[in-house]
């Protein structure tokens, strides 16, 4: 490992190079990162030059933000919840052993008691953060660390970090900032609900720290920079005001540390959720690898912050920690710093235990001379009050409520710090509310605008977007044996390799026209010439949802004016209407409402159930399942087990999109990975719980991503198989309506699929998924009477279900209604030359006396709607 803090290659940029970047950062021109590696050695004049043009910035900002002349700070309490750690960081004196923790009679982890002690003497001190900070998923490297949990009845660290938030939560007032490392998305969804603002440092992009033997992050899983990367898009995907930052002095080089600074810029312009980033100084520390270096200049860290301001712009939160700067407050604030960070009157920095905390009254005297005024914020910064959902989950808010100023989004100077409850919302499902007639009303008076008046915000930003999805608006085109892979797929699909998989997605003209023969061929042999359709009745119970899916035109906002939410009541009685006309399913999937419990799913299947016990409950897409199961604080198999208990028979396979997180982080803000789908869908499978499997194409997505697609779903049906499951019942092809839909109103999504591509990708999916998925379905929603049956002669044999209603293609833009006759589904399939065939959800036969219901009812069914509350 390196030997000095400075940057291990040598050269000063040219006094050229430093004049030019000096010069831009005063215009206010945009930094490129070779421009911030020169300026990031600025000392002497030069320095000075630097610092007052990002003060200037900082100063733009707090004025836009309506704080002019103030720096703040968070009365906090250091929790040090566990000191074990499965990383070997060459400098930490945080993380210990097992055996070091028992000779100083610590128990692995800091019990409640211990941790709301704390918490209380903090509340009593005026304090509202609870900071707490612990080393990185210790049961996968210490046995002592996994006994603890599980004698303590937690399944991993999160749960304890979970359940101890909501204690500090109920019983001392205090605000909970997480700090417990590398996060999954699922870990964000479970602990979003608990604490209004997380962290974790990125402290480098350089992977050669990381990699290379004896350098300060080798032999630590969670340092990778793609791992801490990926962890700052999580939270920004699922809404999460996140702090971040750099560690500065290890060995980085300037050109690695600018980079590191561009790559928080990227993650903040993305998501707009970065609320603030430290700058923090290496210090050497006894006791470890590193204790011979250096510690970092304070000209460095200077710099540092006045480079990282220009970077961030005015609307970016710097901070420094006032501990690690050998008293240098004016320097710190003079390059562009506007926040000291958690202080506190209780605790040490058991990070730095060597260096005390400042006195607040010592900060709010220094912040002063150099003309600024101190106040105090949360752990949650203003701006992120002030905006409220979907970025503060609902139950935070009267904890919230109690301690910040709703003018500023500060703390309140005279808030009392007490405990208030936490809890699901315990009233049960909520009341029924707003358009709920929606799904009749859509067909005449349709939707109110084209889009949210938040369009702008809630997607995160759309420039940075297009830049990244640049690479799939237009489907490249390969060149390809197509004829060789027209015959492998007749002879033996199963052999088909994934470069005459591609010719064939690209197949066009007669090529296409032999594609589709064949892919008709091996229906036919398959399903015969029967085409299968269900009487079923989607029931969409609510659409309130802040997922920020940029895709869906059926999301809306609480106070917008097509929102609306369904009483349980209404729900059953549109299962109870569906069945008295022959239907033998109802499908109902929801937006993903902050206001409903985890609960409130078992709710809904139960009260169809109860009112119609014969009916088969299709219901919970993957996402609506790992939403019940975070709020909850089940397991998506227990979850999932209680869920059938009280009525669930089935789930769609919805929320895949394209199953490849490429594509999928630009179609949607905060909806599960394509690795949690498949973790949902397998855990059903296992537990007997069939579901279907789809596709959304034709978007910004390529024929590669389709193929990779069509493999992943193969390869879980295989596995269920093997495992004597079900598994999937059908696959399902949705093209992609584009005239709603936000991603394409920015536009950044093409106008949906070709006649072409809706022809290919029905044909490959017969060819790509046999023989283990063998029903596939076209929608006569999204493609009309004409497009399903051409989807009927290219592969398909079911047309899918009556639906009676259908609001997220119709808030889309489809234009072909919400309801079919059996009589129309029959057209259909004779327009393809084929007889039709009800069917039930499992492909079974249908009773005689629901088939009798159907025929009486039929070409009726609309008079019935829109239901009478």
């Amino acid at each position: 490992m390196t030997n000095s803090a400075q940057p291990p290659e040598a050269g000063r940029p040219t006094a050229n190079a430093m004049r030019r970047a000096l010069r831009r950062a005063r215009d206010g021109v945009a930094l490129d990162v070779s421009e911030a590696a020169v300026l990031l050695q600025a000392r002497g004049e030069d320095l000075d030059d630097l610092t007052a043009s990002a003060a200037r910035v900082r100063d733009a900002g707090l004025a836009a933000a309506g704080r002019p002349g103030v720096i703040t700070y968070s009365k906090s309490v250091f929790i040090p919840l566990t000191r074990l750690c499965r990383d070997k960081c060459h400098y930490c004196t945080f993380a210990t052993v097992p055996g070091k923790l028992r000779r100083d009679g610590h128990g692995m982890f800091m019990s409640p008691d211990e941790v709301l002690d704390i918490a209380r003497r903090g509340a009593a001190m005026g304090c509202k953060e609870a900071l707490i900070t612990l080393g990185d998923k210790p049961e996968d490297r210490w046995p002592e660390a996994r006994e603890w949990l599980e004698a303590e009845g937690y399944d991993d660290t999160i749960a304890y970090v979970r359940a101890i938030s909501i204690r500090i939560l109920e019983e001392t007032g205090l605000l909970p900032h997480l700090n417990p490392g590398v996060m999954t998305w699922t870990d964000f969804q479970r602990l979003k609900p608990v604490a209004p603002s997380m962290g974790m440092m990125l402290e480098t992009t350089s992977e050669r720290l990381w990699s290379e033997p004896g350098q300060p992050h080798y032999g630590s899983p969670d340092k990778e920079p793609a791992v801490r990367l990926r962890v700052l898009e999580d939270a920004g995907r699922s809404s999460v005001p996140f702090t971040s930052g750099l560690l500065i002095g290890i060995g980085e080089t300037y050109e690695e540390r600018a980079d590191s600074l561009f790559a928080l810029r990227r993650v903040a312009r993305s998501y707009h959720g970065i609320q603030e980033l430290i700058i923090q100084n290496f210090r050497a520390k006894p006791d470890t690898a590193m204790r011979g270096m250096p510690d970092a200049e304070i000209d460095d860290l200077v710099a540092t912050i006045a480079v990282a301001r220009h970077i961030m712009g005015p609307a970016g939160n710097i901070q420094a920690p006032p501990n690690l700067i050998a008293g240098e407050y004016e320097r710190l604030i003079g390059a562009g710093i506007d926040d000291w960070g958690g202080v506190s009157p209780v605790t040490i920095d058991h990070v730095n235990p060597e260096k005390p905390w400042p006195q607040v009254e010592e900060l709010a005297e220094r912040s002063a001379a150099a003309g600024f005024r101190l106040a105090e914020r949360l752990c949650v910064y203003p701006e992120f009050v002030q905006r409220g959902e979907p970025w503060l989950d609902p139950r935070l808010l009267p904890h919230l409520r109690a301690l910040a100023d709703p003018e500023t989004g500060l703390a309140r100077p005279d808030a009392v710090v007490e405990g208030h409850p936490w809890q699901e919302p315990d009233e049960g499902y909520v009341a029924s509310s707003g358009r709920t007639d929606l799904h009749a009303t859509i067909d005449t008076t349709g939707r109110t605008s084209d889009r949210r008046d938040d369009f702008d915000e809630v997607y995160g930003d759309w420039e940075a977007l297009r830049e990244q999805a640049a690479p799939g608006m237009v489907p490249s085109r390969i060149d390809g044996d197509v004829r060789a892979a027209l015959k492998q797929a007749a002879d033996d699909p199963t052999k088909l390799t994934d470069d005459e998989a591609l010719a064939l997605l690209h197949a066009d003209g007669p090529a296409l026209d032999a594609l589709c023969a064949v892919a008709d061929d091996i229906r036919k042999t398959v399903n015969g010439d029967d085409v299968t359709y269900i009487v079923t009745r989607n029931i969409n119970f609510t659409n309130v949802c802040y997922t920020g899916c940029r895709f869906c035109a059926f999301a809306q906002r609480r106070t917008d004016a097509d929102a609306y939410t369904l009483s349980l009541d209404q729900v059953a009685d549109r299962a109870a209407q569906a069945w008295d006309v022959g239907a033998v399913e109802v499908c109902m999937q929801g937006g993903i409402h902050p206001d409903l419990p985890g609960s409130a799913y078992f709710d809904i299947a139960r009260a169809v159930k109860e009112r119609v016990p014969g009916m088969h409950v299709h219901a919970f897409s993957p996402m609506e399942v790992v939403n019940g199961a975070t709020r909850t604080g089940l397991s998506i198999r227990e979850w999932l087990t209680a869920a059938k208990e009280a009525g669930l028979d089935s789930i769609p396979g919805t929320a895949a999109e394209i199953l490849d997180d490429e594509v999928r982080w630009i179609l949607t803000k905060g909806k599960l990975p394509t690795a949690t789908w498949i973790e949902v869908i397998k855990t059903a499978h296992e537990l007997g719980i069939r579901s279907s499997s789809t596709m959304m194409y034709g978007h910004v997505d390529q024929p590669r991503h389709w193929l990779g697609h069509f493999r992943t779903l193969a390869a879980v049906q295989q596995s269920a198989l093997s495992h004597d499951v079900g598994g999937f019942t059908e696959f399902v092809t949705l093209p992609f309506i584009h005239t709603n839909a936000p991603v394409y109103l920015a536009g950044i999504a093409r106008p949906g699929p070709t006649t072409r591509d809706n022809r290919a990708v029905t044909a490959m999916a017969r060819v790509l998924l046999h023989p283990y998925i063998p029903n596939i379905q076209t929608s006569w929603v999204k493609l009309g009477q004409e497009g399903a049956a051409e989807m009927l002669r290219s592969g398909a044999n079911d047309l899918g279900g009556t639906l009676m209603e259908e609001t997220i293609s119709r808030m889309a833009g489809s234009s072909y209604g919400s309801y079919r006759s059996v009589e129309d589904l029959v057209a259909i399939a004779e327009a393809a030359g084929r007889p039709a065939k009800p069917r039930t959800t499992l492909y079974g036969e249908v009773p005689e006396e629901r088939q009798r219901a159907a025929a009486a009812s039929d070409g009726h069914l609309p008079e019935l709607l829109p239901l009478v509350d």
